[in-house]
């Protein structure tokens, strides 16, 4: 709720596993995240967090630490992470990180072989983005 009280209505958010996500799409993923946690060791820790007032940009490095509820693996993904500002709500919201690596943690040895390719990387936004679709049927 926290993070999603930083959106704007219009927010655009990308990450290798979503893809592009606007709006609602990317509150909502947010709060499928955070529910697949609830009750899980999950740990997120964040550094080098920032804000240029003049430009209205900022960043942050995080690393989540949590179990990928699919496979049961564990997951320690490194994230660089930028947003942009207007009216002081995130409005542009871009995750880095290494696809392939947390493929390889969160599938084994098949992420290793496959994570780094765009079929991968496909897949797994259309899976992704149906999570987000499910969700709002309910």
């Amino acid at each position: 709720d926290t993070m999603i009280s930083c959106y704007d209505n219009d927010v655009s958010f990308y990450d290798p596993a979503f893809g592009l996500l606007k709006g609602e799409d990317a509150k909502i993923m947010w709060r499928i995240l955070c529910d697949n946690q609830k009750g899980k060791k999950f740990k997120l820790k964040a550094s080098n967090v920032y804000y240029d007032d003049e430009n209205e940009v900022g960043g942050a490095h995080w690393e989540a630490f949590y179990v990928f509820s699919l496979t049961g693996r564990k997951i320690h993904n490194i994230v660089e992470a930028e947003f942009k500002f207007k009216n002081g709500k995130i409005i542009k919201h871009v995750d880095d990180f290494s696809l392939h690596n947390w493929s390889r943690q969160a599938f084994g040895f098949v992420g290793q072989l496959i994570g780094g390719t765009e079929f991968f990387k496909k897949r797994l936004n259309v899976q992704s983005n149906k999570l987000i679709i499910d969700y709002k049927k309910k």
